[in-house]
């Protein structure tokens, strides 16, 4: 698998919440809803995958692992 680029926007944008999908060190997925600078909760798969089908998402970052096959993803709402 190639390398993931990432290329960040040159100008900022307003959201307000930031979706995670991390693995952990045993390779589980972990699910997160973030509002920046305020929580950061751990929610279902079901709800970061209806999130994901339903919103108007403004970004979505890839968070590459080097030596792991996992896709772990952040998206703005």
């Amino acid at each position: 698998m190639g390398s993931l680029r990432f290329v960040p926007s040159p100008i900022p944008f307003r959201y307000n919440f930031v979706y995670s999908a991390t693995a952990n060190q045993s390779g589980r997925m972990q699910y997160h809803k973030i509002k920046p600078g305020q929580s950061k909760e751990r929610i279902s798969r079901t709800e970061f995958i209806h999130v994901f089908n339903n919103a108007n998402i403004l970004a979505v970052r890839p968070l590459p692992l080097s030596t792991s096959p996992v896709f772990q993803l952040e998206f703005y709402i």
